[in-house]
């Protein structure tokens, strides 16, 4: 079973976020197709969770590291996510109730494509125009970062929006 199809235009040309997006949708698949087929479906929410743990966790990184606060709207998506597959997993196990699991994955899939098409999109474009090497780690024009913020009439470095110029945040 497929919940989701990997695209051309589910990539944001970068490699490395195009990658991890990929491997999601894969996990996101294998979840559905396990669930589908009767077969005990922790293995694969487990393997989709840690990926999605690791996933945002690298994003946070980039995030952190081209100017965003912790608090910013990109964040609190990841952290919404993260927290309701986890309540997902603990109903699971807790309270062997795998109804929140049946809803999880077709609720991901229409999730996805918005999230990666506007938050995604709007962090890769910011690392391009800060210079961010994202292999490497290396902010090549700090000022930059610095600069957005000013744009955005924040009068600290750090950006509290998603990155896009649309976000209401």
């Amino acid at each position: 079973m497929s919940l989701i199809t990997w695209t051309p235009e589910l990539a944001l040309q970068h490699t490395e976020l195009d990658d991890t997006h990929e491997e999601f949708v894969g996990l996101l698949n294998d979840f559905a197709a396990a669930l589908a087929s009767g077969d005990d479906p922790m293995p694969a929410f487990e393997a989709l969770l840690a990926h999605t743990e690791a996933h945002f966790a690298m994003e946070e990184r980039w995030m952190a590291a081209t100017g965003f606060a912790p608090e910013n709207c990109h964040s609190k998506q990841h952290e919404m996510v993260l927290d309701t597959l986890r309540e997902v997993r603990r109903y699971a196990l807790e309270l062997k109730d795998l109804e929140p699991m049946r809803i999880i994955g077709p609720e991901l899939a229409q999730w996805f494509p918005a999230h990666a098409e506007m938050m995604d999109a709007a962090l890769v474009f910011h690392m391009q125009q800060v210079g961010y090497d994202s292999a490497t780690g290396v902010l090549l024009k700090p000022e930059a970062s610095e600069a957005t913020a000013a744009q955005a009439g924040q009068p600290e470095k750090a950006i509290t929006s998603c990155g896009s110029s649309s976000c209401g945040h």
